[in-house]
C-alpha cells in the first residue's frame, strides 16, 4: 500500500510543479471524498477529488475551477477499459460538483462566477510509454459520460504531459540563464498572451495571467514578458508543437505575430520546438528570407521585415521527469 501511495503521489508532485508554472493555483483541500447527489445513478455514496485548481478566464468574468484525477501508470497499466473506468468516474464528478454545494464551500471562492471543468492526468511515471495515446480516447467514444450541458472533460495523456513538462522546465532554465540572451524575468513579470479578438473581447486582461486548458491543449503556448529595468521592451517567447517540417509552419508563426500587431522593435521575439524535425532551422530560415523580401520595397527593407528578421528560432532540450517511489516515500514519512 505504500508504494502505491507513493506511485500515485508522483502524478500529484508533477502536476503541482507543472501548472504552477502555467500559473494555474490550488484551492481548497487535496484527496477528499464528498458526497454524491445521485447515488442510484452513479452507483457511490462519495467522489472523489484529488487536487482542484483554478485560473480566471480571459474572455469571459468567470473563474474556471479545474477538478483533476491524478492518474499514474506504468506502462503496462494503460489500457482501454481503465481509461474508460477514469472518465465515467470523472464525469460523474463534475456532473455533482455543479450542484454540490460541499464541494462548493470546499473549493469555490465566494463572490465569483465558476466555470466546472475535469481534468484526467494520465502520468506514465516508468517512462516507457511508446504508443499513441489518441488511439485510445478514440477508442473511448462510446463511454458513457454523465456530463452538464456546457460542461467538459479534458484528457492529457503521457504524450501531452511530457510536452508541456518540457515547456515548462525550459521557462525554468531561460530564468536562469547566465550565458548568451538576458535570462526571463520572474514571474511577476510575465502572462500567458491572449490577443482582442474581433468577437470576443479578452475583458479580464488585468487578472488572467494563466495559461488556459484551450492554451495547453493547443500546438501554441504563447508567453508574455517585461523586463522591469527596461519597461519599455516586451518580450514574446513561442513554444510550438510542431516539427518545423516545413517552412509554411514558421510563415503561419509570422503570420501569427503579424495579425495581433506583436512585429516591434521593442519586441523581443522566439520561436521553440522541442520534437523538431532535422530541417527544422533551415525551414525557419527559409520562411524568414521569403517573409522579409514579400514585405520589402525593392532594395528598401521595411522596419516590419526588420522584425521578421530578428526573430530568433531555438530548440528546447528533451528532459524526462522521473521520480522515484523511494524517495517520495522518504519525504513524506
Amino acid at each position: 500500500m505504500a508504494e502505491t501511495a507513493n506511485i500515485a503521489a508522483m502524478a500529484e508532485r508533477l502536476s503541482n510543479e507543472l501548472f504552477s508554472e502555467f500559473f494555474w493555483t490550488r484551492t481548497g483541500p487535496m484527496n477528499t471524498n464528498w458526497a454524491c447527489q445521485r447515488t442510484e445513478h452513479h452507483a457511490v455514496k462519495t467522489h472523489p477529488s484529488d487536487i482542484v485548481f483554478y485560473y480566471d478566464d480571459p474572455y469571459s468574468r468567470h473563474r474556471v475551477y479545474v477538478n483533476c484525477d491524478l492518474k499514474s501508470y506504468a506502462k503496462s497499466s494503460i489500457s482501454k477499459p481503465a481509461l474508460r473506468s477514469a472518465l465515467e468516474s470523472l464525469s460523474n464528478q463534475i456532473a455533482c460538483a455543479e450542484v454540490s454545494a460541499e464541494w462548493r464551500d470546499l473549493y469555490i471562492h465566494p463572490h465569483v462566477t465558476p466555470s466546472v471543468c475535469g481534468l484526467l492526468f494520465v502520468y506514465n511515471h516508468d517512462g516507457d510509454y511508446d504508443k499513441d495515446f489518441r488511439i485510445y480516447l478514440k477508442a473511448l467514444q462510446e463511454a458513457k459520460l454523465d456530463l452538464p450541458r456546457g460542461s467538459k472533460v479534458i484528457v492529457l495523456g503521457p504524450e501531452d504531459i511530457y510536452w508541456l513538462d518540457n515547456v515548462r522546465y525550459d521557462i525554468v532554465q531561460m530564468r536562469g540563464r547566465r550565458t548568451g540572451d538576458a535570462p526571463l524575468p520572474d514571474p511577476e513579470h510575465c502572462r500567458y498572451f491572449y490577443p482582442q479578438l474581433l468577437m470576443r473581447k479578452n475583458i479580464a486582461l488585468e487578472h488572467a495571467k494563466a495559461a488556459t486548458l484551450e492554451m495547453l491543449t493547443s500546438k501554441l503556448i504563447v508567453l508574455q514578458y517585461q523586463r522591469p529595468n527596461t519597461p519599455s521592451r516586451k518580450g514574446l517567447v513561442l513554444f510550438y508543437k510542431g516539427k518545423g517540417a516545413s517552412a509554411e509552419e514558421f510563415t503561419y508563426l509570422f503570420d501569427y505575430l503579424r495579425s495581433f500587431q506583436l512585429l516591434h522593435d521593442d519586441i523581443d521575439v522566439e520561436i521553440k520546438l522541442l520534437d523538431a524535425s532535422p530541417m527544422a532551422q533551415p525551414m525557419f530560415l527559409k520562411a524568414q528570407q521569403v517573409y522579409v523580401e514579400d514585405l520589402s520595397d525593392g532594395s528598401s527593407v521595411s522596419p516590419l521585415a526588420e522584425c521578421i528578421g530578428r526573430i530568433q528560432y531555438r530548440r528546447i532540450s528533451q528532459v524526462l521527469t522521473r521520480f522515484s517511489d523511494v524517495e517520495l516515500g522518504m519525504n513524506n514519512a
